[in-house]
């Protein structure tokens, strides 16, 4: 098969090549999927800079979450079967023809939703809606700040929060990208670039209650300034490459909460949380109710370039990579 391969760590997007290599086979409670379209994730640009959560060993095909038809089952393996339609997140592997993962790490999609818009949900929309839902405790009528809420994960950030009853805040960088925002429903918009970015947050209606971080750096201080009582701030990731450094005193003073969340690590330590959260995005799908956004998609042998697109900040919503 074609695979987009990683042979030396460190060298970004342009050390991506196309190469063939082995058809990957069904382990022991593992299925194979015939990928038909790959997310496109800043964690891949981690992966192959040797920083994410987890280290794959060389060389290795990048890639967390894919959408695609089922090829074989391993032993073990019950609910699914040749031919069945998946979207899974595997641990990596998904800039490929095929990928071998973990039945459990699978979930069938309905016959109306096409791979490309399966292989952008399980990331975006699983961040968002089990960091707002499970760690933030995000409450209706509840003020909720979203950071880069233009990129893959903020935007699915700015619809779910609307869809639970939160009055969004929407902070993203230029006019282009703050319209992408105000489509998915965020009702109040400030450019990142503003001066004085607590002032602009506290003027859009007071304080926040709720803080979704994937960005860090001087937006989250920003943010963390205009948190209210009791107000929670989830830790997405540090796009800005800034990890702050937190005052414990105005955690002290606010009774304010700041609460780490790895999405990926719900696969292995409470699959029966993620998976719950995977029923209700896909019911509230079929529903009607979410409304998912790809901005660019590309070939597989384009995937540096997607993976660019991504880096420099010059998509919103979701990247995806196209196979066969």
């Amino acid at each position: 098969m074609k695979a987009i391969v990683v042979t030396g760590l460190g060298q970004g997007p342009r050390g991506l090549q196309y190469l063939e290599v082995a058809d990957p086979l069904a382990g022991a409670g593992e299925i194979t999927i015939t990928v038909r379209a790959a997310g496109v994730n800043f964690a891949d640009s981690l992966m192959l800079a040797g920083k994410y959560q987890t280290r794959q060993p060389l060389p290795f095909s990048p890639g967390l979450e894919v959408a695609g038809v089922v090829e074989s089952v391993g032993h073990g393996v019950a609910g699914f079967k040749p031919g069945d339609r998946v979207l899974a997140i595997p641990s990596y592997g998904g800039y490929a023809e095929k990928v071998a993962v973990a039945a459990d790490r699978a979930v069938p999609i309905p016959d109306e939703m096409d791979y490309v818009t399966a292989a952008g949900f399980p990331v975006a929309y699983g961040t968002s809606h089990l960091g707002l839902w499970h760690r933030a405790r995000l409450k209706a009528g509840e003020r909720l700040l979203v950071l880069g809420a233009a990129g893959g994960v903020g935007l699915t950030a700015v619809e779910l929060g609307v869809l639970m009853g939160a009055e969004v805040i929407a902070v993203a960088k230029g006019a282009e990208k703050l319209a992408v925002a105000a489509a998915q429903g965020a009702h109040h918009l400030i450019d990142a670039g503003t001066d004085d970015l607590k002032a602009a947050i506290l003027a859009a209606g007071g304080g926040v209650d709720v803080i979704y971080d994937p960005v860090g750096g001087a937006l989250f201080e920003a943010g963390l300034k205009a948190a209210n009582f009791e107000a929670r701030a989830l830790i997405i990731g540090f796009a800005s490459g800034d990890v702050p450094q937190i005052a414990a005193n105005r955690l002290l003073v606010k009774n304010v909460d700041v609460v780490g969340f790895w999405w990926g690590a719900y696969a292995d330590k409470a699959p029966g949380v993620m998976a719950d959260s995977f029923r209700t995005l896909i019911g509230w799908w079929q529903a009607g109710r979410l409304r998912p956004h790809v901005s660019d998609t590309r070939p597989l042998e384009q995937a540096a370039e997607a993976l660019e697109l991504v880096l420099e900040r010059r998509s919103t919503g979701k990247v995806v990579i196209t196979v066969g």
